[in-house]
């Protein structure tokens, strides 16, 4: 059935350095989503790339005597060698050195000039070259970017701007009236109260102080500002052209359907992004998804540590449909996931080999020894039949509804769902009991009839997370791919078809300590690497990491009157007229609490809320910008200044003891 086009894209990634698991599980994401679209029968392009412009890639080109041009060639290899890894079947990779894409950004600057959109001063102010950002003294964070929290440096040259304030209320009324453009909500509150209704600043669109990127064509001196040049890839891609004589491509793919990006570049997406296509007189995309982070375990990644999880390290350890299993059920729809060599493990185990590979394997061994394989439905049915049919039919559907709310892990777990209730149907009718009476041979040749079933009916709703192993699995009981409406039927495998005689095992159960051991070779090789490039790490033992200032120390009476609780967040707030506090109602058991933190620059209001939080209660209160605190919500701080809030590693009632 042809539903009609899909257009989705991820970020194009920044080509400084090889990408660590964390930025690849984008491309994971919108593989299983390009995929699963094209499952329910729509015409699906998918577009990703690299964003190779920029002062930062042009200082570390001259950091290892190449060309930039050499340098992004190198790292785009990388990139796309990791999306072959990881079985990424998308339709164009787009670099922003093609000279398509370079010609249409020169059409497009020059447009947005004759327009008078763009106009030509100076800037002075903070540059963080790694987010290739200006800033305002009033806009930084400690003195630092308030993205990156990097620091800052004063800088001044001749430079291109963009009127933003020019759309900021079309930009406004078009958020208010197009719920669904920004997701998650917590994402398009943050835009609106901390960006847009507090009022835009005119944009430096272009560059002077370096040389690699696009040339302004009028104006020699100037190359393109990174974000102008990056984000028109999404139009460039499918052939936009700013005179006028678009693709026929073009016309049918825009707008996007989604754009998937990660949270921190969300600003960029929601804010530049559509005010650059009002510009441009085309409408806007129509979703934009701020995927959350997937961090290591709590553990800040180093080279110079030898804790970096690449993909291609993952894949060669598990495989890739584990590595891609685990990055879409590991993370939750708002909030960051974390991702271990020991959790991969243990998913490998749990869920992989022991949930589907010995139901697959055990239900072709059954299939072999009680009917030389042949599999055939006798209509010998009972009621135990009914919920295995109910949750087998039922899954497509919920499946759908969570691919569409963009809940990928809750769409993963339904998936397995199906594995789950075939694992319970084989303990519910025991087929090695009904193989010892020949009256039950037509009960148990149904019974194993439906569980072939069922688990071909799983396997084609794997395929868009896991294809490879879906195919393994189809293959091997000689079942068929279907179309997605017919995914809601129970019988469509055809009765009398054998199976194959010689299972292969999808996954062999892992050792941990094995697991550990090829890790410990991984970081010791990252940081040969590491010091090859840049000289021995400091030498700190067996006590590497922050060095820890000791206090005073203290008395355990001193401890024992301190004390600490599980809270939990019902109601969060901006302080007014505050940079950097928060105002968090906080139940501790059946009291509740106002406490304010100097955490806005790490947390907003949306995401503080049902958090559980460890509160140091008997502060007393003291009164911070005005407003009383009855307590201190306690974080961790990095030698970066990063903050996060301590939360308990269990599900903790509110006004539990923490001892």
């Amino acid at each position: 059935m042809d539903k009609g086009k899909y257009y989705i894209t991820t970020a194009i990634a920044y080509t400084s350095g090889k990408p660590h698991i964390g930025n690849s599980y984008e491309i994971v994401m919108a593989d299983a989503i390009a995929r699963f679209k094209k499952l329910e029968g729509y015409d699906v392009w998918f577009q990703t790339g690299t964003d190779e412009h920029g002062q930062k890639i042009e200082a570390k080109a001259q950091a290892k005597d190449m060309s930039p041009k050499e340098f992004v060639d190198g790292v785009a290899g990388q990139i796309k060698d990791i999306c072959k890894g990881l079985n990424i079947k998308y339709d164009r990779f787009i670099r922003t050195t093609d000279k398509d894409h370079e010609a249409c950004v020169q059409k497009i600057f020059r447009k947005m000039y004759d327009k008078g959109d763009i106009y030509k001063g100076s800037y002075e102010g903070m540059y963080c070259t790694p987010c290739e950002s200006f800033w305002t003294e009033s806009q930084l964070v400690d003195g630092k970017c308030p993205d990156c929290g990097r620091e800052v440096a004063p800088a001044k040259e001749e430079a291109y701007f963009f009127k933003m304030s020019k759309y900021a209320d079309r930009l406004i009324e078009y958020i208010n009236t197009h719920p669904e453009f920004i997701q998650p909500v917590s994402r398009k509150n943050e835009m609106m109260n901390n960006f847009l209704l507090p009022g835009l600043q005119d944009l430096c669109v272009s560059r002077t102080s370096f040389k690699w990127g696009i040339p302004v064509d009028f104006d020699d001196k100037h190359v393109v500002y990174v974000w102008l040049d990056a984000l028109t890839n999404y139009i460039t891609g499918i052939g936009y052209d700013a005179d006028g004589k678009s693709s026929d491509q073009f016309n049918k793919l825009w707008p996007a359907d989604l754009h998937l990006i990660g949270k921190d570049i969300i600003r960029f997406h929601t804010i530049y992004w559509p005010i650059f296509l009002m510009s441009l007189d085309i409408p806007i995309p129509k979703q934009v998804f701020g995927h959350p982070w997937l961090l290591q375990g709590g553990e800040k990644m180093s080279k110079s540590r030898g804790n970096v999880i690449y993909a291609d390290d993952l894949i060669r350890l598990f495989g890739v449909d584990a590595v891609r299993y685990y990055v879409l059920h590991e993370m939750p729809y708002d909030n960051d996931g974390t991702i271990t060599w020991e959790l991969m493990t243990e998913r490998f185990n749990s869920d992989l080999a022991n949930v589907l590979g010995n139901l697959v394997n055990r239900t072709i061994a059954m299939s072999n020894k009680y009917f030389d394989g042949f599999v055939s439905s006798t209509g010998k049915t009972e009621a135990v039949d009914d919920d295995l049919k109910s949750v087998c039919t039922s899954a497509a559907s919920k499946v759908k509804e969570k691919m569409d709310s963009m809940h990928m892990s809750d769409a993963l777990t339904e998936v397995f769902n199906v594995f789950r209730r075939c694992n319970k149907y084989i303990d519910e009718t025991e087929p090695w009991v009904l193989a010892k009476n020949e009256a039950d041979r037509d009960r148990l040749s149904e019974v194993m009839y439906n569980l072939v079933e069922g688990i071909c009916i799983g396997a084609n709703l794997l395929k868009p997370f896991m294809p490879d192993t879906a195919d393994r699995i189809l293959m091997m009981l000689y079942g068929t791919e279907r179309d997605f409406e017919f995914l809601s039927e129970f019988g469509i495998y055809r009765s009398g078809t054998k199976v194959t005689d010689k299972p292969e095992v999808l996954f062999a159960r892992l050792n941990l300590d094995d697991i550990l051991a090829e890790v410990e070779k991984i970081r010791q090789q990252q940081v040969e690497e590491y010091e090859k490039e840049n000289g021995p790490a400091e030498d700190k033992g067996e006590t590497e990491g922050i060095h820890v200032e000791p206090k005073e120390e203290i008395e355990y009476d001193d401890f024992a009157k301190m004390q600490f609780v599980v809270g939990e967040i019902i109601a969060c707030e901006e302080v007014p007229k505050s940079k950097k506090l928060l105002c968090s109602k906080v139940k501790v058991g059946d009291t509740v609490k106002q406490i304010v933190s100097g955490i806005k620059a790490y947390y907003t209001p949306e995401e503080m809320v049902g958090k559980k939080v460890m509160v140091l209660l008997n502060l007393k209160t003291a009164k911070l910008a005005g407003v009383e605190s009855e307590g201190m919500l306690l974080c961790a701080e990095d030698p970066e200044g990063n903050l996060a809030l301590m939360t308990p590693e269990k599900d903790m009632e509110s006004g539990s003891e923490i001892c």
